[in-house]
């Protein structure tokens, strides 16, 4: 049986809730930032996310956490930790 200690710990990203049409899912857009191995000029990479949404409480516009997880449908693999701060 594994110890907690040497389970891998799971990937946390922050992002902006880009969608929230579908039913406790929403689609999170997070932006990473990274300087260009030639140019020396900072890149901005984008990717999207499904993540799992029981309550549906998530609006677009607002800034979330969101962790790793197991599969939980064919496009969500991620999971919602807490809300940072709510749209305006």
């Amino acid at each position: 049986m594994a110890d907690q200690s040497e389970r891998n710990t799971r990937k946390v990203r922050e992002g902006v809730v880009y969608s929230n049409k579908m039913d406790k899912t929403a689609v999170v857009e997070v932006t990473r930032r990274s300087r260009h191995p030639q140019y020396s000029k900072t890149v901005q990479h984008r990717a999207r996310y499904f993540v799992h949404d029981e309550e549906n409480t998530l609006n677009v516009g607002d800034i979330v956490r969101i962790s790793e997880t197991r599969p939980l449908s064919k496009n969500k693999r991620w999971r919602l930790v807490d809300i940072l701060e709510r749209a305006r």
